[in-house]
C-alpha cells in the first residue's frame, strides 16, 4: 500500500515510516480514515487465516529430505484444529499412537542423542512454512563444529510448546529445540518462536525453557537467532541447566559493537570518547 506524503507540519508522519505500529493514522470526523480502517481489517484477516491455515507437513518433510534431513511425523492428542484451539492441554502431549511410534523409534535407535529439533504448527503454520528451512540451514551451518548427535527433525501437527519435552524425553535427548508458529499479531502473522530446554521431561514449566521470539524477515534475522540459540545451547551443556537461570548474553556483532569498548558504554550517561 502506498505511504501517504510527508507533511512537514506533522513530524508523526515521518516517524510512521520507521515502524509498522499504527501511529499517526489521522481521522475523519470522529472515526479512522477509510485507508486505516481497511488496513486494520486486512491485518486482522491475515492473523485469522494464519491461525487456521493447515500445516503442510508433507511439503516441509520433502524439503527437509532434499536438504539431507530425515524427519518423523507425529500428532498431538488434539484430533483437529477446533479441539486444539479449545483444549490447549491436548496440544501439549502426543497422541497415544504417536507416543508409541516414537518409543518404537527410540528402541530401534538406542543411546539417545544430544539434540532433538521439533517443528510444530502452533498458532501460525504460515510462520513454520516460511521460516523453518532457512533458519535450520543457518543453525546447522553454525553448529557444524560442535559434533552434537541430532535426531531426525520431528514434525508435529496441532502441537504446543510443552510437547517438545515429551518428545525429547522419549528420544533420550540431552537438549530439545522447538520451532513453533507464534500467536499472530496485527503486523506479524508469520512470527516463528524458538523454545530451548536442557534435559527435557514431561511436566516442566516455562521457567525451564529459554525463548527466542519474532524470528522472521521483519524481525530477528535467521543468523542472529541461530547465534543466540547456539550460545544458549553451549552454555546449557557447560552449566547443565536452562530457563530462568540461563541468560542470553551472546555477543552480537553490530556496527556499534565493532568499536570494541564502545559496546559497553551507555550513550545516555557516559560522555563521548575522545
Amino acid at each position: 500500500m502506498e505511504k501517504p506524503p510527508v507533511d512537514p507540519q506533522n513530524p508523526w508522519l515521518e516517524l510512521r515510516r520507521l515502524t509498522p505500529a499504527r501511529i499517526a493514522l489521522g481521522r475523519t470526523g470522529t472515526s479512522l480514515p477509510t485507508r486505516a480502517q481497511l488496513d486494520f481489517q486486512f491485518a486482522h484477516a491475515q492473523a485469522r487465516d494464519a491461525v487456521h491455515l493447515p500445516f503442510d507437513h508433507a511439503t516441509l518433510g520433502t524439503q527437509l529430505s532434499e536438504g539431507g534431513n530425515e524427519s518423523l511425523l507425529l500428532h498431538s492428542a488434539a484430533p483437529d484444529r477446533n479441539s486444539y484451539l479449545q483444549r490447549p492441554d491436548l496440544g501439549r502431549k502426543l497422541s497415544d499412537e504417536s507416543a508409541q511410534a516414537l518409543r518404537d523409534y527410540a528402541a530401534a535407535h538406542p543411546g539417545g542423542v544430544d539434540l532433538a529439533i521439533v517443528v510444530a504448527d502452533g498458532l501460525s503454520a504460515l510462520a513454520v512454512h516460511r521460516h523453518t528451512l532457512p533458519f535450520l540451514t543457518r543453525l546447522q551451518e553454525q553448529m557444524s563444529g560442535d559434533g552434537w548427535s541430532v535426531a531426525p527433525v520431528v514434525l508435529v501437527e496441532q502441537g504446543r510448546v510443552a510437547i517438545g519435552d515429551e518428545i525429547g524425553q522419549l528420544l533420550g535427548a540431552k537438549m530439545v529445540v522447538m520451532l513453533i508458529g507464534e500467536r499472530p499479531g496485527l503486523s506479524s502473522p508469520d512470527s516463528l518462536g524458538l523454545y530451548f530446554t536442557y534435559a527435557p521431561k514431561v511436566g516442566l514449566t516455562d521457567a525451564y525453557r529459554n525463548c527466542i521470539s519474532n524470528v522472521r524477515l521483519e524481525g530477528l534475522s535467521y543468523g542472529m537467532a541461530a547465534h543466540r540459540l547456539l550460545y544458549l545451547m553451549r552454555e546449557a551443556c557447560r552449566r547443565q541447566l536452562s530457563g530462568v537461570n540461563l541468560k542470553d548474553e551472546a555477543q552480537l556483532h553490530t556496527l556499534e559493537s565493532e568499536a570494541g569498548a564502545d559496546m559497553k558504554r551507555n550513550f545516555l550517561l557516559d560522555p563521548p570518547s575522545a
